[in-house]
C-alpha cells in the first residue's frame, strides 16, 4: 500500500470523524475517551461518529492581520460553528465574497464542511488539508 493511499484510508483523514456517548448519546469533537457529563459511567461506551459537517455560526471575527502563511487570505472570515450534533468548532468560512461587509453574514446563518487545503510546506511541497466551512444559500 503506498503511503498516500495510507493516509487517504484513515477514517478520521478526511472525514469529520468525533465521539458519541453510549450512556447519554452527547457527540465529542475532537474524540474523547470519557464523556465530560456522564464520567465513569461512559468508560468503555464511547463510539466514533461520523459528524454531518452541516451547522450554525454562533460567533465570527474578521482576520486583518495573519501569520505569514495566510497573509494571501487576508482579510478573512473565522467563525465558530455549532454542528447539527451539538459540538463547536472554529473554522475558517470560505465562500464570504466581502468579508469586510458584515451584513452578508449573521449568526444562526447555516454552513456545511468543506474539504480544503489550509497550507503548504516550503520546499517539501507537502499539502495540509482540513475542514472550512461554506455558507448555505
Amino acid at each position: 500500500m503506498s503511503v498516500a493511499r495510507f493516509w487517504r484510508e484513515q477514517q478520521n483523514r478526511y472525514n469529520f470523524v468525533g465521539t458519541k456517548c453510549g450512556s447519554c448519546g452527547r457527540f465529542f469533537f475532537p474524540p474523547r475517551e470519557i464523556c465530560t457529563d456522564c464520567r465513569r459511567k461512559s468508560l468503555g461506551k464511547m463510539e466514533n461518529e461520523k459528524l454531518s459537517g452541516s451547522g450554525k455560526i454562533v460567533s465570527y471575527t474578521i482576520v486583518h492581520d495573519a501569520p505569514d502563511a495566510f497573509k494571501a487570505q487576508v482579510p478573512y472570515m473565522m467563525a465558530i460553528v455549532e454542528l447539527d450534533e451539538g459540538p463547536r468548532i472554529t473554522g475558517q468560512i470560505v465562500n464570504y465574497p466581502q468579508p469586510d461587509n458584515d451584513q452578508d453574514i449573521m449568526i444562526g446563518r447555516k454552513v456545511n464542511s468543506v474539504f480544503r487545503k489550509i497550507s503548504a510546506d516550503g520546499k517539501s511541497g507537502i499539502i495540509h488539508y482540513g475542514y472550512k466551512f461554506k455558507l448555505i444559500d
